[in-house]
């Protein structure tokens, strides 16, 4: 019988970055070093900060991370890869048939949190992964979160991640189009939040939004639109008087969600935000 091995084989873990990051960087990875790290952390089951204090790695996690490497060069999602999806405190389980959750939309989740009062009623539309419903559920303190979602592929995910937050966030399974969509909430709501398909149809996405994102929670229209203009309907139909709504937009329609929310004649206080990057992000209101 041949004894184990007491000593594996073990490899450089600087070297095995370094290629990692040269391989993500000629696929068109936007931020190859940072993935590259992620990756090796998820291996390691250690923070990313720790990894400057690993000198080597055993032969099997060298493997499993090239193997890593290779499918996020490939272009699968990075969430998708670790099995989850940070978003302001929490970490959300993503995978196919949910939209992963971006950065952007932390600034539309921490307004709604800002606006919101003890035991206020929140809406969130369009939850997919349930990222603004957790993350009001966690940080805030409303009395209960409405996430609605209409994609059966996106509900288990949404299920799984407000597990929980079961005592204060309410799953409605829902298409935000339907004018009678939380009628028994009509002027009762006091924040409703979305982050709604809004890129126009036929604009060019990388592979991670076209070939792994659902279609029906990015694209929204031939203008991008069509479904935000039935939320605006929608929020002025459930806010009370003083409530207020704030809905994500593409970065070309940063005069033409405020036009409608406008044009609807409930809100007022319309107000234009920028994302980090500077370009028009979401529009905010209150209804009259």
């Amino acid at each position: 019988m041949t004894p184990p091995d007491e000593h594996p084989r073990r490899t450089r873990l600087a070297p095995e970055l370094a290629s990692a990051t040269a391989e993500l960087s000629a696929s068109g990875v936007s931020s190859p070093r940072v993935d590259a790290e992620l990756l090796a952390a998820h291996v390691l089951q250690v923070p990313r900060g720790r990894l400057i204090l690993i000198d080597a790695i055993r032969a099997d996690e060298a493997e499993r991370l090239r193997e890593l490497v290779t499918a996020r060069a490939d272009r699968i999602p990075l969430q998708h890869l670790l099995g989850t999806a940070a978003f302001r405190h929490v970490e959300l389980a993503v995978g196919d048939g949910v939209f992963v959750p971006r950065p952007e939309t932390e600034l539309l989740a921490g307004w709604g949190i800002e606006r919101t009062t003890p035991g206020a009623t929140v809406v969130d539309l369009c939850s997919g992964s349930g990222a603004i419903a957790v993350s009001v559920a966690d940080e805030s303190p409303a009395g209960r979160v409405i996430a609605v979602e209409r994609s059966a592929e996106a509900l288990p995910w949404l299920r799984r991640n407000v597990t929980p937050y079961a005592n204060k966030v309410l799953i409605v399974e829902g298409d935000v189009t339907d004018p009678e969509l939380l009628s028994d909430l009509h002027g009762q709501v006091d924040v409703l939040l979305c982050n709604p398909p809004y890129v126009p149809d036929g604009t060019p996405v990388p592979p991670e939004v076209s070939d792994h994102d659902p279609a029906e929670a990015v694209f929204g229209g031939a203008d991008g639109l069509s479904v935000i203009r039935p939320v605006i309907a929608l929020a002025g139909a459930l806010l009370k008087s003083g409530g207020s709504v704030g809905i994500e937009h593409d970065d070309v329609h940063g005069a033409a969600v405020p036009d409608l929310l406008r044009a609807d004649g409930r809100f007022t206080e319309v107000t234009a935000h920028e994302d980090f990057t500077g370009r028009p992000r979401y529009a905010t209101a209150r209804r009259r």
